[in-house]
């Protein structure tokens, strides 16, 4: 699965853009053409793709990067420099696949997969990461490459001009849009331009928010969060957050093992099973979290166990996938084929497991987690009710009998 973020990070237009689109307002969300107002689009007459050059750019270069055959061949692929509206914060590509799934496979014809466009008012992480769950339900087919998915983040929209230009570059690669828009009248604007140009859309704010206000019996402010006419005040919990972050990412990789005891969470296991990304992930929720690397033939910290076994989780990995991980990087680090590494080896693989099985068996006391599959807040969620549960079974007063 191949994900690009956009961020339009100037919400005013520039003398760059080749269309002027009004602000929405509740009452008339999107001004468009009489040609275009008064008649529905059928598929005998299609509405004619008029994108903005940015986005005609960041498109085109996609495509080179992504395998598709162009008018122009033996274009080189770049990087697309766009104005102070539109800046890419992260482009990754999948390798293209033949008409039979496989990747690699330049005999067929070339799939380049459906395409998600999400669009937000903030930060994206909202619609990112319902996008995200929503995409794990179909692991059984985007795993073997029947179905290819390119996602697209398009964070900062709160202007109906980069909203339309969007829609309308959706519509011309076949995409469907998902938007978190906090302002009741830029969401509508996503709705009619959606159901303008034929494009499936699916609101993930609205709903919930219309339930809520409901509910409380109150309206919502139309402001997303960040926004410069709300205010944040810095709490306990925000600072709490703060130090963890920072705790966390000193203690990585086995930094610092004399702060263990410091660690309200550590985690160990081989390279490649996830622990700083979920020691990161559990930071921001506000736990000092360390991580402890175990490899064969270097000795583990003394403090390691000396800390309180209800801090300390195990993670562990199907060697098959663990070798397929660390052989991808291994390749992103430069080493050939012709050069043997025990890092990516199978044998050096399994070997490491089985010293990290030992290890966890002489400390019964540490849960082992298999993290095969899972993602990382799926891992966070097993080891925080771990944690809990635990920490509150040790907090609970001893009852003496006597008989």
């Amino acid at each position: 699965m191949a994900s690009t973020a956009v961020s339009f990070s100037s919400h005013r237009p520039t003398a760059a853009s080749t269309t002027n689109y009004p602000k929405p307002n509740p009452t008339n969300p999107i001004s468009l053409p009489n040609s275009q107002a008064n008649r529905a689009p059928s598929d005998s007459d299609p509405p004619k793709f008029k994108g903005s050059p940015q986005l005609n750019r960041w498109s085109r270069a996609r495509a080179i990067r992504s395998g598709r055959k162009l008018e122009r061949q033996g274009q080189r692929s770049q990087v697309v420099e766009m104005n102070s509206r539109v800046q890419p914060k992260e482009s990754v590509s999948s390798p293209p696949t033949s008409a039979s799934g496989a990747p690699g496979n330049d005999d067929g014809e070339v799939r380049t997969g459906k395409s998600i466009y999400m669009v937000s008012d903030g930060t994206g992480w909202t619609v990112e990461h319902a996008v995200n769950a929503a995409l794990g339900q179909f692991e059984h087919c985007l795993v073997d490459r029947g179905c290819p998915v390119n996602t697209h983040l398009f964070s900062g929209i709160d202007d109906a001009e980069p909203l339309v230009e969007i829609v309308k570059q959706a519509a011309k690669e076949g995409a469907m849009l998902v938007y978190t828009l906090a302002d009741p009248s830029m969401a509508e604007s996503a709705r009619q331009a959606c159901k303008l140009w034929g494009i499936p859309s699916t609101d993930v704010l609205g709903p919930i928010t219309e339930a809520v206000a409901s509910h409380l019996g109150v309206s919502p402010s139309g402001l997303p969060r960040g926004a410069p006419g709300r205010k944040f005040p810095l709490s306990e919990e925000y600072f709490k957050r703060i130090e963890a972050i920072e705790f966390t990412i000193k203690q990585d990789d086995g930094a610092l093992p004399q702060n263990l005891h410091k660690a309200e969470i550590v985690l160990a296991g081989v390279s490649r099973t996830g622990k700083t990304p979920l020691s990161i992930y559990l930071a921001q929720k506000g736990y000092k979290v360390a991580n402890v690397p175990i490899v064969i033939g270097v000795e583990l910290p003394n403090t390691l166990f000396e800390v309180e076994p209800e801090k300390v989780f195990g993670l562990t990995i199907n060697p098959v996938v663990l070798h397929t991980i660390r052989k991808a990087r291994a390749k992103s680090l430069g080493f050939c084929e012709e050069i043997r590494s025990n890092y990516s080896e199978m044998d050096h693989v399994r070997a490491e497991l089985e010293f990290a099985g030992k290890i966890f068996a002489q400390n019964p006391a540490w849960p082992v987690i298999e993290v095969t599959g899972k993602a990382i807040e799926e891992t966070a969620a097993v080891v925080l009710r771990l944690y809990h549960d635990r920490k509150h079974k040790c907090s609970m007063p001893r009852i003496s009998k006597r008989y």
